[in-house]
């Protein structure tokens, strides 16, 4: 994980790419797709800053609106795909920036208390005791882990990752079959903008995603405390 992101805007990562985006397509009401989120992720996770992600939006539609002919609106944030990834290079190759300041998480204790306990409770409504025993034992001890939130979180996505894959095993062929034809459909205006690696990864989020929300069973990242 990038450390770059935990001081500032780490926590609310997806809430800003969101807005960005919406505020820069023109239309508040907007809203992301699934594969949109998935690419969110796959962001996330490979550690791209706020910042390059933001400068990449930017980029594509200034590049969009300059075009003679505009055949269609962007109606993705898979069409920024490049031009983030363009930005994040650049900004990798440039001058180290001085060390940010640790800034205070935008939750309380007992919010996150309350959002570990939601989470439990989902998961026991959807027989997955195991994975909600261990969040029992987190919420015990939620005040120490108030106090390293970046711990917390590398827990929090060992016991996601723990519960995608027994929720795989319980996953239907059909079900998956349908989910792969669902990605597949979204993705094709914008294949051909996208690196191979970049396609597996934004395939694996999308179908975790789906898979998660067909079994009702919630992200456990301190991301989606929003």
């Amino acid at each position: 994980m990038n450390d770059e992101l935990w001081p500032g805007n780490y926590f609310n990562y997806f809430t800003e790419v969101e807005e960005h985006f919406q505020k820069t397509r023109g239309t508040g009401l907007f809203l992301l797709s699934p594969l949109d989120w998935a690419l969110i992720e796959c962001w996330k996770e490979a550690g791209l800053p706020l910042e390059a992600v933001l400068r990449g939006i930017d980029d594509a539609f200034e590049k969009w609106r300059g075009r003679k002919s505009k055949v269609r609106a962007i109606n993705s944030l898979a069409y920024c795909a490049q031009a983030v990834i363009e930005q994040a290079q650049i900004m990798a190759g440039a001058a180290p920036r001085a060390e940010s300041r640790a800034a205070a998480p935008p939750f309380s204790l007992d919010e996150l208390g309350a959002y570990l306990a939601a989470n439990a409770a989902q998961l026991r409504k959807a027989f997955f005791e195991e994975v909600a025993i261990a969040l029992d034992r987190l919420i015990a001890e939620v005040e120490t882990h108030y106090g390293d939130l970046e711990e917390l979180e590398r827990r929090l996505a060992a016991l996601e990752d723990k519960m995608i894959a027994a929720a795989r095993t319980r996953q239907t062929d059909d079900d998956l079959v349908a989910a792969r034809r669902e990605f597949d459909l979204q993705l094709r205006p914008y294949r051909a903008k996208m690196a191979a690696e970049q396609i597996a990864m934004l395939e694996r989020q999308f179908l975790d995603r789906r898979l998660l929300e067909s079994a009702g069973l919630p992200r456990l990242s301190l991301f989606y405390l929003r």
